[in-house]
């Protein structure tokens, strides 16, 4: 049987762990989102990158909400779900690719 407590257990002892691994991968995912869109790569490419980005930004909004559960609101937990929302709006973004090229070309 599934344990919730077993894994916000797990979120809470390693959490440093966690944003130290979950804040650069989010934005290197979502900079790889954005270099293959810019880059004009095939849709299926960068739709695997954006696949990508959303299951890290996932994995960290469900991080913050787990502090949320136990009543821990603090700066940290609010900057680290902005940058999950941040990088979420930008891979959404990038599934219109014309619109997102033309902002990076300059155009």
């Amino acid at each position: 049987m599934f344990d919730l407590n077993a894994l916000l257990n797990f979120s809470h002892a390693y959490c440093i762990a966690i944003c130290a691994f979950l804040v650069p991968a989010n934005l290197g995912a979502t900079l790889g989102t954005l270099i293959l869109t810019a880059l004009r790569r095939p849709q299926v490419e960068v739709n695997r990158a954006v696949v990508f980005a959303l299951a890290l930004a996932v994995i960290m909004i469900l991080h913050v909400l787990s502090w949320f559960v136990v009543g821990v609101v603090m700066a940290p937990t609010y900057i680290l779900l902005s940058l999950a929302a941040f990088c979420i709006a930008i891979n959404f973004w990038a599934l219109a690719p014309r619109t997102i090229i033309r902002l990076l070309r300059g155009s």
